[in-house]
């Protein structure tokens, strides 16, 4: 297939673009940087030079895919404006075509808010975070459209080797031997899974057109950040001092975004399993490198 990614250099989609190409899809990548375009190139992606905030620039790449996956999001102030405008390019791509676009639309486990004891399913309520609060207009947009055959993917708090991704702060303290930075609570519980297990359910998903609706994907329900600690202090030499920061002071401090590293969580990717057979070769984080 041929395959347009957003946002396919960042810590996920650089693992989606790696997962399309290894199976022989042709993936084109959106880039406004040489440096980007390099990247994608080296991963074996065309490099489209434009940029997400000018839906002007990539239209034209629309009209030469089957797919369409949107991983970009910015972490500023308009993101949710630009993301709606991006998606309302798609949309409108998609009205000239005889067959249905198939896109696949990344949510997050932070749209369910705090779950506690019972892990959310796709047909759990969604409380997202006001930060993210968007991402349900804008998936609602792409779900109602009668040319648009869309998946919302909502990946768990996503790790990796390079840099560790959500583990990626208290790896810095652990190894400059700060006291680790926990966001909320020692025993917060954070739904796990490994990129490359991620990247797997975006392609799983975008060779099966027929699936559509939400789907979770993790790996781990809900691991407690006291046992994240213990293992970063296993791997590394740390002498296990830690502090604890509250939602308030996080938020302040990083931005309303931060909110979402302080819910205590759960999650459950039941449905993506029976439907296309994913299951995650990781099952648990202390097998990983990181």
């Amino acid at each position: 297939m041929n395959i347009l990614i957003l946002g396919g250099t960042g810590s996920i989609g650089s693992a989606v673009t790696a997962e399309l190409v290894a199976y022989n899809h042709t993936v084109t990548g959106l880039c406004r940087s040489d440096r980007s375009a390099q990247k994608l190139a080296a991963l074996g992606a065309q490099p489209w030079r434009g940029d997400l905030r000018s839906p002007a620039s990539w239209r034209a790449a629309l009209r030469e895919v089957d797919v369409v996956i949107q991983l970009a999001t910015s972490f500023e102030e308009d993101m949710g404006a630009v993301d709606a405008a991006a998606i309302e390019a798609i949309r409108q791509e998609a009205r000239h075509r005889s067959s249905p676009l198939r896109v696949l639309y990344t949510g997050g486990c932070w749209l369910y808010g705090e779950t506690g004891d019972l892990a959310a399913s796709e047909t759990s309520p969604r409380r997202p975070i006001p930060a993210f609060a968007w991402m349900e207009k804008n998936a609602l947009a792409l779900l109602q459209d009668p040319k648009v055959s869309s998946c919302i993917v909502h990946p768990a708090m996503t790790y990796h080797e390079d840099g560790g991704g959500v583990f990626s702060r208290l790896l810095t303290q652990a190894a400059t031997g700060l006291p680790l930075e926990i966001w909320g609570s020692i025993h917060t519980r954070w739904p796990l899974v490994h990129r490359r297990d991620l990247a797997r359910a975006y392609r799983l998903l975008a060779e099966h057109p027929e699936l559509c609706g939400h789907y979770n994907v993790a790996a781990q329900n809900g691991v407690p950040l006291r046992e994240i600690l213990d293992e970063i202090i296993r791997r590394h030499p740390h002498d296990g001092a830690y502090v604890v920061r509250n939602r308030k002071y996080v938020m302040f401090k990083y931005g309303t975004w931060a909110e979402g590293p302080t819910l205590d969580q759960q999650m459950r990717a039941d449905k993506i399993q029976t439907a296309c057979g994913w299951q995650p070769e990781i099952s648990d984080f202390t097998q990983a490198a990181f």
